[in-house]
């Protein structure tokens, strides 16, 4: 993956160097300076200030793909900082995926626009186009690549948080997804608006959007600041099962409650309160079968105790078995609801030997009174549904 990275200091970074007045192909933007704070500034804000974020002395990145969410949180975020509610250097980043003939100049447009506030910014491109990907496992790849490029401009700019515009739009479509796959209450929880970016990583994902925007709202930001924002036509490709969602279900469930939105965001809250109440037993539950079993020769994988996971709930249980599935792959992606049902299922009496299938290729091993996970190809064609086999 190729990074490029072009630095101009400006009168928002902690260097307050102005930039040479001659740039080339400059375009014609509307002047930066507002009479006072537009209502979205202000929400913006009080959000910031909600979640704790800093407000001084701190490099900061913000993801913009060009798009109104994006956009419209950058232009907010100049906003404050021309008005000295924040001050802190930013720098905008921008990951060209290949995938269509106009993102080169997407790019562009997101460079001029970071160059017109003077704002540092960092620019990456990825072929995603040149591999072969199902739709679904591509918007995966692409936000692989996102979030690889976003963590290392982070490290490289020194920077502890990472922003992003996603929207409540975006989380009532994750929420409806993860419900058609099957997702448990913590992917029922939705997106949360901060969390490391990767696993065990200092730099945050924050989300400032996510609890009280719509994308409405990002639309009429950028009208109201007379900044144009890019539209990508794969948002409109009904082969995504997110744009299915936002087309089709999203407009029926609509009609029977205007507010669809706002709710399934008020429930993820709640599913998040309940989850996050059964986190902490789950937690020492997986701890404890640990302790009672011993590690996988072969991989050093720590193996767990079926008479221990036993003594506790289903709903504990499971938790405990996907936060371990969790560990020690890495990530939870392509993980559902009816692949920790399997794995349980092999702890009924009678199973040993068994074996439940996980995605990728990855497997769950019912051996001597433990549970075993193996990244080892079982089976000669990889499956995302889990089957419960004999050894």
């Amino acid at each position: 993956m190729a990074f490029v990275f072009y630095k101009h200091l400006g009168p928002y970074g902690t260097n307050n160097l102005r930039l040479q007045s001659t740039q080339p192909n400059k375009p014609d933007f509307p002047s930066s300076r507002l009479a006072r704070l537009s209502s979205f500034t202000k929400s913006l804000l009080k959000e910031w200030r909600w979640l704790a974020l800093p407000e001084s002395d701190a490099a900061i990145v913000v993801a913009v793909s060009g798009g109104a969410d994006s956009t419209a949180l950058f232009l907010a975020l100049q906003e404050l900082l021309e008005a000295g509610k924040l001050r802190f250097n930013l720098i905008v980043a921008h990951l060209d995926h290949g995938l269509r003939a106009s993102s080169s100049q997407d790019a562009k447009s997101v460079a001029q626009l970071a160059k017109h506030f003077r704002f540092d910014v960092a620019l990456g491109r990825v072929n995603l186009k040149s591999r072969k990907h199902a739709p679904e496992n591509l918007e995966q790849a692409a936000r692989k690549a996102r979030y690889e490029f976003l963590l290392k401009t982070a490290r490289q700019q020194r920077a502890d948080y990472v922003l992003t515009g996603h929207t409540l739009d975006d989380q009532a479509e994750t929420i409806l997804m993860r419900l058609l796959r099957g997702s448990a209450a913590e992917g029922l929880s939705g997106t949360p608006v901060v969390r490391p970016i990767t696993q065990n990583s200092k730099v945050q994902l924050v989300r400032p959007l996510l609890s009280w925007a719509r994308r409405s709202d990002t639309e009429d930001y950028c009208r109201q600041r007379q900044f144009d924002f890019l539209s990508d036509e794969m948002n409109d490709d009904e082969s995504f099962l997110r744009v299915r969602v936002r087309k089709q279900l999203l407009p029926l469930m609509q009609s029977f409650n205007k507010r669809i939105v706002e709710t399934l965001s008020r429930t993820a809250d709640l599913l998040n309160e309940d989850a996050s109440a059964l986190a902490d037993d789950a937690q020492r539950l997986l701890e404890e079968a640990m302790e009672k079993a011993s590690k996988n020769n072969e991989t050093g994988a720590p193996r767990l105790s079926v008479s221990v996971l036993l003594q506790r709930p289903a709903a504990v249980r499971r938790r405990a078995l996907r936060e371990w599935i969790a560990r020690e792959r890495g990530d939870l992606n392509r993980i559902e609801m009816v692949h920790l049902l399997a794995v349980d299922k092999l702890m009924e009496p009678g199973r040993g030997g068994r074996i439940a299938e996980l995605p990728d290729g990855m497997v769950v091993t019912r051996k001597r009174g433990t549970l075993e996970l193996s990244g080892k190809k079982v089976l000669k064609t990889r499956s995302s549904r889990p089957k419960i086999r004999g050894a």
